[in-house]
């Protein structure tokens, strides 16, 4: 079972699978920082100064010492909350994310795209009969 298990994690899909989560997880945290820290702050100032970050609704009571205001302690008190900023931020993350994948894939399919086929020659039986119609010129 071991040999087995050896030969399982040898093959390349495993480890090109591996690779590809941990350049994936990596990739995700520039996208978050992308959009957290560069496109975000341009949004809201877009829509005069807004931080998408600390729009939420609040559903529960406030918590004795915490602020009304401060979405990451609300949180942090587990008040509940609809925190639709932070969907909107994560909504943005996404498209970005899939985005930059689409033009990745894109790009790849691009310089893996074969070469057109070769046009197809005459099949046997057109050659056999050729050679046919030459011997019977002669």
């Amino acid at each position: 079972m071991l040999n087995e298990f050896r030969e399982f994690i040898a093959r390349g899909n495993v480890i090109d699978l591996a690779v590809g989560v941990i350049i994936g997880g990596a990739f995700a945290t520039i996208t978050k920082s992308l959009t957290e820290d560069i496109i975000m702050p341009v949004v809201g100032a877009l829509f005069g100064g807004v931080d998408f970050s600390n729009m939420f609704i609040r559903l529960g009571p406030v918590p004795a010492g915490v602020s009304a205001t401060d979405y990451a302690a609300l949180k942090e008190a587990g008040v509940a909350m609809f925190g639709y900023g932070a969907f909107i931020t994560a909504t943005i993350n996404f498209l970005i994310l899939a985005w930059i994948i689409f033009l990745l894939v894109r790009a790849v399919n691009k310089v893996v795209r074969k070469a057109p086929d070769a046009p197809a020659g005459p099949t046997e039986v057109e050659l056999l009969a050729e050679i046919r119609d030459e011997l019977r010129k002669k």
